[in-house]
C-alpha cells in the first residue's frame, strides 16, 4: 500500500497553471519568448483563520475566500507576464525595487477585488434565476413547481456561460491548462514520474475539481430553497443570499466526500455530476502545457520541502 499523498490544489491562469499546497502556491506562465516565468505567494498562517478551517461547514467558506483571493493574485500576474518583452520587464521591475510598501497595497486591493468578483458572480446567479422563475408563476404556480424552475435556470444559466465563454481562443487555452493542472495532480496521485508521456495517460478530470463545487452549489441550493418561503419574491430573494454561505459550506463538505469515496465503486457516482461538468470546463492540452503545469508543480513541492519545519512564512510573493 502506498503512502497517503498530500492533497494539493491549483488553478488554470492565462497561459500557465498555479499549483497550492499548505504553505505556498507556485504559478508559471509560458511567456511569448517561449520562457517560463514563475510566481509564487506564500500564504499566510492566521491562527484564527486555521481554527476556522478546522470547522465543517464554516471551513469551506474560508478556504473558498482564500483561495480566490490568492488566487487572483496569480491570475493578475499571469496577465501582466505572459506577453511581455522580457527586456523591457527587466527595466520596469529594476525601477520598482523601492516600492515595496505600494506593492504591498496593490496586492492586498487585488485580493479584495477578487473576493468581491466572487460574491458579485454568486449573487447574480443565484438571484437571476429567482427573478426568472417568479416571471412563470401564472404557469407554475405552487412552491415547488417554482423551485424546480428556478433550479433549472439556475443549472442552464451555468452551462451557458461556461460553454459561451469556452468558445473563444482564450478561455480554450486556459481550460487546456486547467486540464494539465488535473492530469499532473492525477499522476502525482497515482506515483508516478511527473514526465510529459506519464501525466499525458492520465485524466484531465478530477474529483476535487473547483468546477465541481460550482455545479453541487447549484444542486444543493434547490434543496435548501424547499425550506424557505418562495413568496413574496422580495422575501424570496433574501432568503436566497442568506443561504448563500450555507450553500457553500454544504457543498464543500459534498465536494471532500465525493473525492474520499471516489474508490469505492457503488459510491464513485456521487461525484459524476461534477465529472461531467469538467469535460466543458477542461480540454486536453499539448506538451508545453503540460511543461508548464509541471514546472508549477515541482516549485511548490520544493519551496514547501524547505518550508516544512522552518518559522513560519509571512505573506510575500517572488518573480
Amino acid at each position: 500500500m502506498t503512502q497517503k499523498r498530500p492533497a494539493y490544489g491549483g488553478q488554470a491562469v492565462i497561459e500557465g497553471v498555479m499549483m497550492g499546497g499548505k504553505h505556498t502556491t507556485v504559478t508559471a506562465v509560458r511567456r511569448k519568448d517561449q520562457s517560463i516565468e514563475t510566481f509564487e505567494c506564500l500564504k499566510k498562517q492566521n491562527p484564527a483563520l486555521n481554527k476556522l478551517k478546522k470547522i465543517p461547514f464554516i471551513r469551506g467558506i474560508i478556504g473558498i475566500l482564500e483561495a480566490t483571493a490568492i488566487g487572483t493574485k496569480h491570475l493578475n500576474f499571469a496577465s501582466e507576464v505572459y506577453d511581455q518583452d522580457p527586456e523591457t520587464e527587466a527595466k520596469a521591475m529594476k525601477e520598482k525595487e523601492d516600492m515595496d510598501s505600494s506593492k504591498l497595497g496593490m496586492i492586498l486591493g487585488i485580493a479584495v477585488i477578487g473576493i468581491i468578483s466572487f460574491l458579485f458572480a454568486k449573487f447574480v446567479f443565484t438571484l437571476l434565476p429567482a427573478v426568472a422563475a417568479d416571471l412563470f408563476k401564472p404557469i407554475f404556480k405552487s412552491d415547488a413547481s417554482q423551485i424546480l424552475l428556478e433550479g433549472f435556470f439556475k443549472i442552464v444559466l451555468l452551462l451557458g456561460y461556461i460553454y459561451f465563454v469556452s468558445l473563444t481562443p482564450l478561455m480554450k487555452r486556459v481550460f487546456q491548462y486547467h486540464g494539465a493542472e488535473h492530469k499532473v495532480i492525477n499522476t502525482f496521485e497515482n506515483d508516478k514520474a511527473l514526465t510529459v508521456e506519464n501525466v499525458k495517460k492520465h485524466s484531465r478530470l478530477h474529483y476535487r475539481c473547483g468546477s465541481s463545487f460550482i455545479l453541487f452549489t447549484a444542486i444543493i441550493s434547490v434543496i435548501l430553497y424547499f425550506f424557505v418561503p418562495t413568496n413574496p419574491l422580495w422575501l424570496r430573494l433574501v432568503y436566497r443570499i442568506i443561504l448563500i454561505p450555507v450553500d457553500l459550506g454544504i457543498a464543500y463538505e459534498v465536494l471532500q466526500l465525493t473525492n474520499k469515496v471516489r474508490g469505492v465503486p457503488m459510491l464513485s457516482w456521487l461525484g459524476y455530476p461534477g465529472l461531467w461538468l469538467q469535460l466543458l470546463t477542461t480540454k486536453e492540452p499539448d506538451d508545453l502545457q503540460i511543461e508548464v503545469s509541471i514546472r508549477a508543480f515541482e516549485e511548490m513541492r520544493e519551496r514547501e520541502a524547505q518550508i516544512e519545519g522552518a518559522k513560519e512564512p509571512s505573506d510575500s510573493h517572488v518573480v
